[in-house]
């Protein structure tokens, strides 16, 4: 039932009081009507006694305290979802933004969502393929991960995205694949990089956009990231399609956080951030993973940039305790002008083992990764050497595994924004880097496989 009122007592920021109320809920959404008819809207933050505290998803400019109208709708906030969302474009708020008609929905869901049940969870154990080396050959994404993207301001985290986006396909059944791309509080500009690239490459078709710009009131960042999840589990659980959730940027959720908690006037926590920042962020993360006897799944790659390159900082610090890995982006890499920069070295798949091997990937794929990690973190330290004790201290086999480092990054870590390669591409580019260094090296690797794979005019 719609509940009616003109008792608006005050106005803080994003944030508004009604008092003398009755039977309002916790998040329930509200509409104002201001005086000259138009509408602004805002949900329920929360109930005390007989008064209610409304966050605004707009401005709280013109709002006539005497005159304005406050209604309470009776529900939460939702999302109309429907097959036809594939294609579209759509504001923080869920209204398509691309210039096409309206979704007709084929339901309403509730944007706030619940954490999969632990219980109903099935294992992540089925590859996706990403077309980026690094990713697929040293930090695997498997179906149902959380595996977020540790970026730093400046880096080019965006094309890495988009390329992701554009590339990202599960081996078996690709037309049973979609992206839903939440950008949160990204500048014009990046909105509309996003939204050529994927219509100048036709991944729009399988994707659901939607974007929160940098001045759309902060309250609407907090929505972004929840209604990407509502579509994403419509979708998958619904529909029966393997999803890939891409959010940038989760920093930027963050901060619109901790100013709508400092509007409440809030105890903060770490840096100023809310206490309850670690719980907010699981809320979200954990509705992804794959549902027992469903055949779709949910994959996220949430994208945030540490403040001052700062992996301690809260944002990073709690999303690594809460998903499974990192990809983490080095601006000394950038500088050298290898793109994407991924530094393989603290980057971690901590289910890479489960979507790799004979039937997901080939065969040889542990043993030429755990290879290709070793190597090209002794060829690092020998760099190292090299620059203090110069170039003769070092070994012929030192010196090998220098050059092995070197051309690690310039041909697997470095990759152009469109080249997509297989797996198969990758793990024989692999084999191709390994061949630099003399057979006795590769320890890691089964005999069986070295004779097998292992480029033979090279052998040593």
């Amino acid at each position: 039932m719609i509940k009616e009122y003109k008792t608006i007592e005050e106005i803080s920021g994003p944030l508004m009081v009604v008092r003398k109320v009755a039977g309002v809920t916790y998040d329930e959404l509200v509409e104002i009507e201001l005086p000259d008819g138009s509408i602004r809207r805002g949900k329920v933050l929360e109930v005390n006694g007989d008064n209610a505290v409304v966050q605004l998803f707009e401005s709280s400019a013109g709002i006539n305290l005497r005159d304005s109208k406050v209604r309470f709708l009776g529900h939460p906030l939702q999302l109309g979802v429907s097959k036809d969302m594939l294609g579209r474009v759509f504001s923080g708020m869920g209204e398509p933004i691309d210039g096409g008609p309206e979704i007709l929905p084929e339901a309403y869901r509730d944007i706030n969502g619940l954490a999969m049940n632990p219980a109903a969870r099935d294992y992540p154990n089925e590859f996706i393929q990403t077309g980026i080396s690094t990713i697929d050959g040293l930090n695997t994404l498997v179906r149902g991960q959380k595996l977020p993207i540790f970026s730093g301001s400046g880096l080019p985290h965006n094309q890495l995205a988009a390329q992701i986006a554009r590339q990202a396909k599960v081996l078996d059944g690709e037309s049973n694949f979609a992206v839903v791309f939440a950008a949160i509080g990204i500048t014009f500009e990046e909105s509309e990089y996003f939204t050529q690239e994927f219509t100048r490459t036709g991944a729009l078709e399988r994707t659901v956009l939607f974007i929160n710009l940098a001045n759309d009131p902060a309250v609407e960042r907090i929505s972004t990231p929840r209604m990407a999840l509502t579509a994403a589990e419509y979708l998958a659980f619904d529909m029966g399609m393997h999803v890939l959730v891409i959010m940038t940027d989760i920093t930027n959720y963050a901060e619109a956080l901790r100013e709508v908690s400092a509007a409440k006037k809030e105890v903060p926590g770490r840096r100023g951030y809310p206490g309850y920042l670690y719980t907010d962020l699981a809320t979200m993360y954990e509705r992804a993973g794959r549902h027992l006897g469903q055949p779709g799944s949910i994959t996220m790659i949430p994208i945030l940039t540490m403040p001052e390159d700062d992996k301690t900082h809260p944002i990073p610090d709690l999303t690594g305790y809460i998903t499974e890995g990192q990809i983490i982006l080095d601006r000394e890499l950038y500088r050298k002008g290898i793109l994407p920069p991924v530094d393989v070295l603290p980057s971690l798949s901590r289910l890479k083992d489960k979507g790799i091997g004979a039937g997901k990937t080939r065969e040889d794929h542990s043993g030429t990764m755990n290879q290709l990690f070793a190597a090209y973190a002794t060829g690092k330290e020998n760099k190292e050497l090299m620059s203090i004790l110069g170039e003769a201290a070092l070994s012929p086999t030192d010196l090998l595994y220098a050059k092995f480092s070197d051309e690690f990054e310039k041909r697997y870590v470095a990759q152009g924004p469109e080249e997509n390669r297989s797996i198969e591409e990758t793990l024989d580019l692999g084999w191709e880097l390994l061949s630099i260094l003399p057979e006795s090296e590769l320890k890691r690797i089964k005999p069986e496989y070295i004779e097998k794979y292992l480029p033979k005019k090279d052998k040593s």
